[in-house]
């Protein structure tokens, strides 16, 4: 029988990925490996892995793959990093890291989002994702340090916690800027303090919360 799914993966590799630029094998790896569809309504799925973001509910997205692929390449993963991700959303991001790193954290401020996403990982057996609902934001400072840091959401500042969270070597990956246009900072944390990248720009959801953007309120 022919996987489509599987073919369609190879196809969002050959046409949009390599060709802008991605060559870190373990993350082409991954692309490949992670069924996208899955993590976005079935209504979806002819779309899933198209070159744009889609609705996944609450006013969020689930990233466009070549989004995902920068994001992830520029974390520079070896496979023993514990990583942090603030925003789980349709979880897709999140499995890409769990076939790449020891151990994922992941915070999603949104319930339902939190627990579909929990719902799909399970199903694909990612036992080294722990998940919780809470203002990602303030970071999970229980778990601290970490290797690597990626925020899927768009912040007016980069979070002091955040870094304050960040092992010295780390990476930490954040799309900084205004609420509707960011650009994509990879932050690296050295013994002296942190340098900073700007790796174009980026368009994001409003990172939620106390060190981010605040809920407007009606």
């Amino acid at each position: 029988m022919i996987d489509h799914y599987k073919i369609a993966r190879q196809r969002m590799i050959d046409s949009q990925l390599t060709p802008r630029g991605i060559k870190d094998k373990r993350v082409l790896d991954a692309m490949r490996k992670v069924p996208r569809h899955l993590f976005v309504d079935e209504a979806l799925y002819s779309q899933a892995y198209s070159d744009f973001p889609l609705p996944i509910g609450e006013e969020q997205t689930i990233s466009q793959p070549f989004m995902v692929a920068v994001m992830t390449e520029a974390l520079e993963l070896k496979g023993d990093e514990r990583a942090l991700e603030l925003g789980t959303g349709s979880g897709y991001q999140t499995a890409i890291l769990a076939e790449l790193c020891h151990k994922v954290y992941s915070i999603e401020r949104i319930s339902p989002l939190a627990n579909r996403a929990r719902k799909v990982l399970d199903k694909l057996g990612y036992g080294n994702v722990v998940v919780k609902i809470g203002d990602g934001t303030l970071g999970w400072k229980e778990e601290a340090p970490f290797d690597a840091i990626i925020v899927t959401a768009g912040a007016p500042d980069i979070p002091e916690p955040i870094v304050n969270q960040l092992k010295v070597g780390g990476r930490l990956l954040i799309p900084v800027g205004g609420e509707f246009m960011q650009s994509l900072i990879r932050v690296r944390k050295t013994e002296t303090g942190i340098e900073k990248d700007d790796m174009g720009g980026c368009r994001f959801v409003k990172l939620i919360g106390e060190n981010g953007w605040k809920i407007e309120r009606e």
